[in-house]
């Protein structure tokens, strides 16, 4: 290898640790989704949300510096159909007209194998706060990363489905959150 060469590579090297030391601050919503899943009469329901917005401070390297909000706007639901999108919004369910919005807080992001992260935070749906902590994935594509991850929430912990709709016989406890948002470095 010539020096001309070494000195090539050692500087594209240098500018690819560059472009990775910037952290992602930006959530690409079109790029993004947030969705759900529950049994409903023992028959699995799939559904999304149309309406969030995220901030950010995420470099993989430096994961334990991190920091993540993140808000779902709850009248944006797409439950599967307009009589179901329409029900889940009431006081029963989101109360979404005094509860707009479900909440999460990143308390703590570390890292536990390469590209994998353990996410540790607050959420909060309908004036109910509980600790959620979930694995998240990174993986990059080009100046992108695509964030991944679910959890699951129990929705008596958070008054959602009161009244005649408080069992579970109907409509499972279990809810499952899944996340992928594209992320793009910081400028």
């Amino acid at each position: 290898m010539t020096i001309l060469t070494k000195t090539l590579a050692l500087a594209i090297a240098a500018l690819a640790l560059q472009a990775q030391a910037a952290p992602y601050q930006s959530i690409v919503p079109a790029k993004s989704s947030v969705t759900f899943s529950y049994k409903q009469m023992g028959v699995a329901i799939d559904g999304r949300f149309k309406k969030f917005a995220a901030q950010v401070n995420f470099d993989p390297a430096k994961a334990d510096a991190a920091k993540a909000s993140f808000d779902v706007e709850l009248a944006s639901v797409d439950a599967g159909s307009s009589e179901a999108d329409g029900e889940v919004v009431t006081k029963s369910w989101f109360n979404a007209a005094a509860f707009p919005k479900a909440t999460f807080v990143a308390k703590q992001i570390k890292q536990t194998a390469p590209n994998q992260y353990e996410v540790t935070g607050a959420l909060s749906i309908k004036g109910q706060t509980r600790e959620v902590k979930f694995p998240m994935k990174h993986t990059a594509q080009g100046k992108d990363g695509v964030l991944t991850g679910s959890f699951t929430i129990k929705r008596g912990d958070f008054n959602i489905g009161e009244g005649m709709w408080a069992k579970f016989d109907v409509v499972a406890n279990d809810i499952q959150v899944n996340f992928s948002l594209t992320a793009q470095l910081s400028k």
